[in-house]
């Protein structure tokens, strides 16, 4: 596999909507295709980082609850659960393909407080050497305000930060940065390259994505920009086809790229 020779160390974001099926059920054929490219990446030796969301969605699904949670208590019993499930589906789908996994749940803390960020990011180094995918999510059923205004996307920018990582890829339900919202404009169009975050491309954002997510686009610009203040480029693409990673660490142009690949 021929890969740009700069990028050794990728972190990979995926959202609650490319994991789970409109009912709010894990796709497990999707989460089958993330284990088996992340996989190959990692046994072609690459560090590979997941930042997954889905906790919550998949402690709906266990719990069988039909709508979002209304409260924070709701939200924290339902990751408790679900987090569990998922990292289940995440060791038995990755052992498939060779690879062991590793659960690291940090909160907006673990970054602010220097000993803590020191921490994951040896346990993060050490995991990787050892050849493991740590799988990264928020530790929801302890955290109280991220789990309330936070995301998923800005988590995974901090994360890429922390590992001093070569790109950031964030797998969404939409293939890119539009200048209007193709959910509603089939005439959208795609914004292929960013090179920074400006007013106009601010504008471009609207609100959430789907139902069973909580970030939008603005949360995924507010990703960019802290990747790119970092000299971190961040790919936005979408989740159902993750096959496209290998595309993107080629440098070939897939989705929006925020920065520049050098």
């Amino acid at each position: 596999m021929q890969m740009k020779s700069n990028i050794k160390r990728i972190v990979v974001k995926i959202g609650s909507s490319s994991l789970s099926h409109e009912n709010g059920h894990l796709n497990l054929r999707s989460i089958d295709r993330v284990a088996r490219v992340l996989s190959d990446l990692s046994g072609a030796g690459m560090d590979v980082i997941l930042v997954s969301s889905g906790a919550v969605s998949a402690g709906r699904a266990k719990l069988g609850f039909t709508h979002k949670p209304d409260t924070i208590e709701e939200k924290q019993a339902l990751a408790a659960v679900g987090q569990a499930e998922l990292m289940q589906i995440y060791e038995r789908f990755f052992s498939d393909y060779g690879r062991s996994v590793a659960q690291i749940l940090i909160t907006r803390s673990t970054v602010d407080n220097e000993t803590s960020k020191r921490n994951v990011q040896n346990t993060v180094s050490k995991l990787l050497s050892l050849g493991c995918v740590p799988i990264v999510n928020e530790n929801d059923t302890v955290s109280f305000e991220e789990i309330e205004f936070g995301d998923n996307d800005t988590l995974a920018a901090y994360v890429a930060v922390l590992a001093d990582a070569d790109m950031l890829i964030n797998l969404s339900d939409i293939d890119g940065l539009y200048d209007s919202d193709p959910h509603c404009n089939p005439d959208a169009g795609l914004i292929s390259h960013v090179p920074e975050i400006t007013d106009d491309i601010r504008n471009c954002a609207g609100g959430s994505g789907s139902d069973f997510g909580t970030g939008g686009v603005v949360t995924k610009l507010h990703a960019a920009e802290i990747a790119l203040k970092h000299g971190i480029p961040m790919v936005l693409t979408g989740g159902t086809h993750p096959e496209y990673i290998y595309d993107i660490i080629k440098g070939k142009p897939v989705g929006t790229l925020f920065g520049t690949l050098e």
